[in-house]
């Protein structure tokens, strides 16, 4: 196949296309879902060869012998991202909002806060209230339309009750990829307050050209004692719903802590996420992903090209993710009022800022992994829903 195939997704339990109804009003046949983050693409053959080799076998029993999985985590960490892991140091959870609650849990306790980086994916703070925790808000600064940390506004909101900080590296939604001096200054920020670091990558292969993702584990080793890592093949392959992800922890005081929780709630892997992400972690798996950023650098570019023609709406610069950003503040309208156009004139859901936490309340994003065609319809019926402004 190639990335410009449409694949109809209606009809097969696929929460994008089959919840457009029921949460925004749109059928599949006139509607454009660009909201949840999965793709309208189909994974590297490698995956799909994986599962019918189990199919063929025809039994579905206990997975075990991880040996293969983890060698295939490590190839993948040392020749994408320059970095060396112990296989001891994985464990493998039901995805990463399974990952961060374990985090959550391992690590804090109940009436403690976590920091969220806001706007940020929203999921964060629902699994850390649902734990009984505090979210702390600390509002990302936007200069020139892109997101910068403000360390010296956030340390005015520290309460003392803190006790974990979430990075979301590269972000969601806005897309920035962090330099290494930010990722420092956030490092720093978590030794003075003494707060266990969870440096969440998922979207660290979904790097744009002149872009590179540096692993907070590399930027500053100094800190192992409080740093926790995540990443998962499920972002990157298109496989959310093999629910695979990993929390890697290099400390063994840590390693202790969050193992002590995994067997405590019975965490084991499932069979089919192991060989999905096992085969997708592969030089087959490196060519097809270096092909998905080529295609979706050009749907990136359609995207803001068509956006920059609309008055008063705004791209952030996407760097990373496939997830756009986008400003209508400059239209004037509230947000039910912009929301109203995209979904009931433009006929488009999208995922509301304001879902993101504080500073999102003026944003929509929009999914761009999916056919150019798609990208070039959405920006269409933008330009016509508000038409008026031009």
């Amino acid at each position: 196949m190639t990335f410009d195939t449409p694949i109809c997704r209606a009809g097969t339990h696929c929460s994008k296309w089959d919840m457009l109804e029921p949460l925004y009003g749109l059928t599949p046949d006139e509607g454009l879902a660009m909201w949840v983050a999965d793709m309208e693409f189909k994974p590297p053959q490698a995956v799909q060869t994986a599962l019918e080799k189990m199919l063929d076998h025809g039994v579905y029993g206990y997975f075990g012998d991880d040996r293969r999985y983890l060698d295939a985590v490590r190839w993948w960490m040392s020749n994408r991202h320059g970095w060396d892991v112990a296989p001891e140091w994985i464990f493998t959870t039901h995805g990463l909002v399974n990952g961060t609650a374990l985090c959550v849990h391992s690590f804090t306790q109940p009436g403690d806060a976590v920091v969220l980086m806001t706007p940020v994916y929203h999921a964060f703070a629902r699994v850390i209230k649902a734990a009984g925790r505090e979210v702390l808000e600390c509002p990302l600064a936007m200069v020139d339309g892109t997101a910068r940390m403000d360390f010296s506004a956030w340390e005015k909101l520290l309460t003392g009750r803190e006790k974990m900080l979430i990075l979301c590296s590269p972000h969601n939604p806005g897309g920035r990829v962090w330099t290494m001096d930010e990722l420092r200054a956030v490092a720093e920020f978590c030794v003075k307050h003494d707060l266990i670091l969870v440096s969440d990558e998922i979207h660290h292969d979904l790097v744009f050209p002149g872009q590179t993702h540096i692993v907070m584990a590399k930027a500053v080793p100094e800190i192992a004692d409080r740093l926790v890592m995540m990443t998962a093949t499920t972002k990157t392959f298109n496989i959310a719903g093999a629910h695979i992800g990993n929390v890697i922890i290099a400390d063994p005081a840590l390693r202790k802590t969050f193992a002590n929780t995994v067997n405590a709630m019975g965490i084991s892997p499932n069979s089919f996420g192991m060989h999905m992400a096992t085969a997708a972690y592969s030089p087959e798996g490196a060519a097809w992903v270096d092909a998905l950023m080529r295609y979706l650098d050009g749907n990136r570019k359609a995207f803001d090209e068509g956006i920059a023609k609309i008055p008063g709406l705004r791209a952030t610069p996407l760097e990373a993710t496939y997830l756009a950003w986008v400003d209508f503040s400059g239209t004037g309208m509230a947000p039910e009022e912009f929301i109203d156009r995209v979904q009931k004139v433009a006929k488009i859901a999208t995922n509301h800022g304001a879902s993101f936490g504080l500073g999102g309340e003026s944003y929509l994003r929009f999914n761009l992994a999916c056919p150019r065609a798609q990208v070039v319809e959405a920006v269409a019926r933008l330009e016509r829903a508000f038409s008026d402004l031009q």
